[in-house]
C-alpha cells in the first residue's frame, strides 16, 4: 500500500505553540484531535489548504475546513472567545463555501480579544483524525509566516481516495453529569450548554439520567439548541442527567458540558437564598415562601435584598403592545417578525454593552441568556406555524411565548416558573416594534414601594433607579429580577402572593431585615412604628445633611493631622458637582473620557476648552489631570494598538507616546495653553497640573518634563504646570525617593498598584474578593512609598481604596497628605477622617503588616475599638487607647512605616529653568 506526504499551512503570523501547552485541557490534552497552535501576530485568519468551509461558529470565533482529502481542521481563534458572543470578529466566508489556500477566513481585532478572551493562542485541531500523527516543520517558540508549511503527515493513498466517497466521520460521545448549580438548570447554563454545542459544531441533547432503559429512546430529552426545551426538563440542584453529542467533536462536546454543569456558579443564590429542602431520590427543591397574612395588615414575604424604607405603594401594571389578530400576507408576517427579533436583539446586544461598562455582570449574564432565547427554534417555529395560520406577526409571537409561560408558571418547579418573567419580556419586546398602539406604563413611582404580580428583567432596569423598594407576588429568590436588587441594593420581597395585588396604602414600611430569609410588608404600621423607623431613618438623614454642611471646612483628625479630600472626575459637569460636595481639588482629572466614544482624537481647540472649564468650574482649587492613559481595558478606535499576550502589561500609559507622538503632543499643548495664566495655588503650585501615568522609574517622568519644557518654550510659556506621577507600578513604590526628587507631587493608583503587586487582574471577577488593597503586601509597598517620599513631595492616593472607609482610614493614619474620591464621598470622607485617631490606628501597623492576607488586614481592622476608627467626644486625647498598652504616637512608628510629609512648595523653581 504506498502512501503520500499531505502538508498543511500557517492560517496567520504568529509564534507557533504546541497544543500541549496550550492553556485549556480541552485542546490541551488532545481531547478534540491532534495539532498545533499559534499566538497571532496579525489579525486575519486566513485558509491553510483548498477546501470547503463546512461550519461557521455564531460567534465567529471558530470555523471548521474539510480539506480535499476528507480532514476536517477546526481554526479556533483564541480561548473563550465563544464568550464574546461575535465581538471583534468578522466573518468573511460561510458554511458551504469552497476557499483556496491563503484565502482570507475572519478578521479579528486583536486587542479587543486581548482584554476579554482567556488567550489569543489559536489552536489548529485535526477533529476527524486521531490516528494521524502530525509532524510540526516549525519549532515552537518562532515566528511563522502566513502560509508557511507548518504541519504534514502521511496518508494511504487508498484511504484518501475512499475518503472522497463518504462522508465526514462522525462520531457520538455520552456521559452523565450532577447539576450543581444552587438554581439547577436555568436560562443562563441553558444558554451555554446551547453555545457548546454551536463551538463544537456538534448535536447536543440532555435527559435525565436512568429515565429509560438502555437502547430505549430517553425520557424528556431536550436539545440544546432550544432553551424551552432544556428549561422544561426541571433540572434542579442534585439532579443527574445524560449528556449526548453526535458530531465530529461530540466527546470534546460532552466534556465541556459535564464540565459546565458540575462547576456551581460563582454567584449562587446571591448569599441570599432559604436552605434548599431534600427531597426523595437527592433532588433538590427550593422552598415556597408562606403567601399569607402573617398578621392582620401585614404580608410576609422572602427576602431577596435587605432594607428598610417607608412610602406609598404603587401598582405597577405594563399593558403589552397592542398587536392586530390576523396577517395580511404569511411571508410579509414572517419577514417582520424576523425584523423584530433582529431589533430586540439588537436592543438586548446595546443593554449587555451598558451593564458590562457599569460592571453589572448579573445584567449582562442575563441579557446574553436572553438573546440565545430569541434564537429558540422552538420558539420560531411555533411562532412561524401560528402565522401559517393565518395570524400577524405579532399576535403569533404572543401566543408562541404564552404557551410557554403558562406551561412554566402552572407547573411545579419554582425555578421554571421565576423564568416565566424572562418570556413575559421577550414577549413584550418583540410585541413592541409589531404594534399598532405603544404600550403605556404606570406613573408616580418615584419614591413608591412598587408592587407587582411579576417584572421582567428590562423593566426593572428602567424603575430601580425611581422607586424606593419592590414587592412581588410571585418570583423567587432564583429568579432574575431578585438578582438584579440585591445588585443595586433595594429593599425587595418576592413570593407574596394573590393577597399583595390587592394592598393599597399611602404609607407602607418595607422591612426585609428580620431575619435572613423573610421579611415583612406593613400595610398599616402604627405611629409608634412609624416613629421608630422615622427616627431611624432620620438619625441616618441627620448625619448625611451634618456631613454636607461641613464639607467645606478643612479637616483634621482628633489627633491633629492635616488632611485634604479631592475628588476624582472625567468632565467639567463633574468638576462643578465636586465644587459644590466641598472637594479640596480635584485630585484626579480622567482626560481619557475626553477621548472615548468617538471617531476621531479631540482637537486641540476641544481639549484645552474643557480642561479650561474643569480648572474654573473648581473656583481656584488644584486640578490634576491625568496624561491620557490608554491600552489594556481602554481601547480608541481611531489608535490601533499592536497586539500583546497580556494588555495590563503591554503599551499602554505613557508607554504609548513615543509611539504616537502627535496624540500625545496636541494633549500637552492643549494642557500647556489652558493653563496660561491662571494663579498659584496656597500651596505654591499652580493651579492646572499634569500627572503622569504607568511610570516605572524616574526616567520616564524625566522624559516627559523634558517634553513638558520644550512645548512650553515653543508656545512662550513660562511657567509650567505642575508635573507628578502616579504609583501603579511596584517599581515605582520600591524607587519613590527617587522619583520624588524629579515629581511635585506623587499619587497613588491603588487600583492598578494592587493587581500588579498580587498579579491579579482587576478585570477578573473571581479573584475581586483577594484582589484586595489591604494585602499585608501592598500595603508595605505603599508604607515604602510614603517612606521614600518623605521630605521631598506630597503624596495624595486616587484609587478606589482612598474611598473604602477601613483602607482610607488606615491609608490617612499611614501618612498620605490627600484622598481623592468620588464627588458623592466627599462628604462622609471628611467627616470619618474628622473621627479618626490616626496615631492611634498608625500605631497598630507593625501588626497588621504581619497579618497574612487582606481578608485578616480587614477582620484586624473591624476588631479595632470603635474610638480608634470613629471616636466619640469623650474619647481621651491623652495619646493612649489602652489597647495591648501601645501608645498612638504617630512618632514612634513612623521610621517603620514612613510618614510623608509636604515639603514647602512655595519655595520651588516652577519655571522652565527648573532646578
Amino acid at each position: 500500500m504506498s502512501s503520500t506526504l499531505r502538508f498543511l499551512g500557517a492560517p496567520m503570523r504568529g509564534v507557533v505553540v504546541p497544543l500541549s501547552e496550550v492553556p485549556d485541557p480541552v485542546f490541551g490534552e488532545g481531547v478534540m484531535g491532534p495539532g498545533i497552535a499559534i499566538d497571532p501576530l496579525g489579525e486575519t485568519l486566513h485558509a491553510p489548504c483548498n477546501g470547503e468551509v463546512i461550519q461557521c461558529a455564531r460567534t465567529a470565533h471558530a470555523i471548521t475546513l474539510r480539506d480535499d482529502g476528507n480532514h476536517e481542521w477546526l481554526l479556533h481563534i483564541g480561548l473563550d472567545t465563544v464568550d464574546l458572543g461575535g465581538e471583534g470578529f468578522e466573518l468573511l466566508v460561510s458554511a458551504g463555501e469552497r476557499v483556496s489556500a491563503g484565502d482570507p477566513l475572519c478578521r479579528f481585532d486583536a486587542d479587543r480579544l486581548a482584554q476579554r478572551a482567556t488567550a489569543l493562542v489559536s489552536p489548529i485541531v485535526l477533529t476527524n483524525g486521531a490516528e494521524i500523527q502530525l509532524e510540526a516543520l516549525v519549532t515552537p517558540g518562532t515566528v511563522v509566516e502566513m502560509g508557511e508549511a507548518l504541519l504534514r503527515w502521511q496518508v494511504a493513498v487508498e484511504a484518501a481516495s475512499a475518503g472522497h466517497d463518504e462522508p465526514g466521520r462522525e462520531e457520538t460521545a455520552h456521559d452523565e453529569a450532577t447539576i450543581t448549580s444552587a438554581s439547577g438548570l436555568h436560562a443562563r447554563p441553558a444558554a451555554r450548554l446551547r453555545a457548546i454545542a454551536q463551538t463544537h459544531a456538534v448535536e447536543l441533547t440532555l435527559s435525565r439520567a436512568g429515565g429509560s432503559r438502555v437502547g430505549e429512546p430517553p425520557v424528556g430529552e431536550a436539545s440544546a439548541a432550544s432553551l424551552s426545551a432544556l428549561l422544561n426538563l426541571g433540572l434542579a440542584r442534585g439532579d443527574r442527567v445524560r449528556i449526548m453529542a453526535r458530531g465530529a467533536s461530540a466527546q470534546a462536546a460532552v466534556e465541556a458540558a459535564v464540565a459546565l454543569l458540575e462547576t456551581p456558579e460563582a454567584a449562587d443564590d446571591g448569599g441570599q437564598n432559604e436552605p434548599l429542602q431534600a427531597r426523595p431520590g437527592g433532588q433538590q427543591r427550593a422552598p415556597q415562601a408562606a403567601a399569607i397574612e402573617s398578621a392582620p395588615g401585614v404580608l410576609t414575604g422572602l427576602a431577596a435584598s435587605a432594607g428598610l424604607v417607608v412610602g406609598p405603594l404603587v401598582r405597577y401594571t405594563v399593558a403589552l403592545p397592542h398587536v392586530p389578530d390576523i396577517g395580511e400576507n404569511p411571508e410579509r408576517e414572517r419577514q417582520a417578525l424576523s425584523q423584530a427579533v433582529a431589533d430586540a436583539d439588537a436592543s438586548l446586544a446595546r443593554a449587555m454593552e451598558v451593564a458590562r461598562a457599569r460592571g453589572r455582570e448579573d445584567e449582562t449574564e442575563i441579557f446574553e441568556a436572553h438573546r440565545a432565547w430569541l434564537d429558540d427554534p422552538d420558539l420560531r417555529a411555533a411562532a412561524e406555524a401560528e402565522i401559517a395560520s393565518g395570524h400577524s406577526a405579532g399576535r403569533a409571537w404572543f401566543l408562541a411565548l404564552e404557551r410557554e409561560i403558562q406551561r412554566l408558571q402552572t407547573g411545579d418547579n419554582p425555578l421554571l416558573a421565576a423564568r416565566a418573567d424572562d418570556l413575559r419580556d421577550l414577549q413584550r419586546r418583540v410585541m413592541q416594534p409589531l404594534a399598532t398602539e405603544a404600550a403605556t406604563t404606570v406613573s408616580g413611582i418615584d419614591g413608591a414601594i412598587l408592587t407587582a404580580r411579576e417584572l421582567t428583567p428590562s423593566q426593572f432596569v428602567e424603575v430601580a433607579d425611581r422607586i424606593a423598594g419592590l414587592c412581588l407576588a410571585a418570583g423567587g429568590l432564583t429568579s432574575h429580577v431578585s438578582i438584579l436588587a440585591r445588585a443595586r441594593g433595594l429593599p425587595c420581597l418576592v413570593a407574596m402572593g394573590e393577597a399583595l395585588l390587592e394592598a393599597d396604602s399611602d404609607e407602607a414600611c418595607l422591612d426585609v431585615r428580620r431575619d435572613r430569609h423573610h421579611g415583612v410588608l406593613e400595610l398599616a404600621p402604627d405611629e409608634s412604628r412609624l416613629a421608630a423607623v422615622d427616627a431611624e431613618l432620620a438619625g441616618q438623614r441627620r448625619q448625611a445633611s451634618a456631613e454636607r454642611a461641613a464639607a467645606f471646612d478643612p479637616v483634621s483628625t482628633r489627633d491633629g493631622r492635616r488632611l485634604h479630600v479631592a475628588a476624582n472626575i472625567a468632565s467639567p459637569m463633574e468638576a462643578r458637582e465636586a465644587a459644590g460636595a466641598g472637594a479640596d481639588g480635584a485630585g484626579l482629572m480622567r482626560s481619557e473620557f475626553l477621548f472615548l466614544e468617538r471617531q476621531a482624537a479631540p482637537t486641540l481647540a476641544e481639549q484645552q476648552a474643557e480642561y479650561r472649564a474643569a480648572v474654573e468650574a473648581m473656583g481656584g482649587k488644584p486640578v490634576v489631570v491625568r496624561l491620557l492613559d490608554i491600552g489594556a481595558d481602554k481601547q480608541l478606535p481611531y489608535l490601533p494598538l499592536s497586539a500583546t499576550p497580556n494588555p495590563a502589561l503591554g503599551e499602554r500609559g505613557v508607554r504609548l507616546w513615543q509611539t504616537h507622538p502627535d496624540l500625545f503632543e496636541t494633549q500637552l499643548d492643549a494642557l500647556l495653553e489652558a493653563g496660561r495664566g491662571l494663579p498659584l495655588c496656597e500651596d505654591g503650585l499652580p493651579t492646572l497640573r499634569l500627572m503622569v501615568p504607568m511610570v516605572a522609574d524616574v526616567g520616564e517622568l524625566r522624559w516627559v518634563r523634558e517634553r513638558l519644557v520644550s512645548r512650553a518654550t515653543e508656545l512662550g510659556i513660562e511657567r509650567l504646570p505642575a508635573l507628578g506621577a502616579m504609583i501603579e507600578v511596584p517599581t515605582a513604590a520600591l524607587c519613590a525617593a527617587s522619583l520624588a526628587r524629579e515629581a511635585d507631587f506623587l499619587s497613588i493608583g491603588t487600583n492598578d498598584l494592587t493587581q500588579y503587586a498580587l498579579a491579579m487582574d482587576r478585570e477578573v471577577a473571581s479573584l475581586a474578593l483577594r484582589n484586595d488593597v489591604l494585602h499585608p503586601g501592598v500595603l508595605r509597598l505603599i508604607a515604602l512609598c510614603l517612606e521614600g517620599a518623605a521630605g521631598q513631595c506630597p503624596v495624595a492616593v486616587c484609587g478606589a481604596a482612598a474611598g473604602d472607609p477601613l483602607a482610607g482610614a488606615l491609608l490617612a493614619a499611614m501618612g498620605v497628605d490627600e484622598l481623592s474620591v468620588e464627588p458623592g464621598r466627599i462628604a462622609a470622607v471628611k467627616a470619618a477622617l474628622r473621627r479618626l485617631d490616626a496615631g492611634a490606628l498608625a500605631s497598630r501597623l507593625p501588626s497588621l503588616l504581619a497579618l497574612e492576607d487582606g481578608a485578616a488586614v480587614r477582620q484586624a481592622l473591624g476588631d479595632l475599638p470603635k474610638a480608634m476608627l470613629d471616636a466619640d467626644d469623650d474619647v481621651p486625647d491623652d495619646g493612649t487607647q489602652g489597647i495591648d498598652g501601645v501608645s498612638s504616637s504617630v512618632g514612634e512608628v513612623k521610621s517603620g512605616i514612613g510618614n510623608a510629609t509636604a515639603k514647602d512648595n512655595a519655595t520651588r523653581d516652577n519655571t522652565t529653568t527648573r532646578d
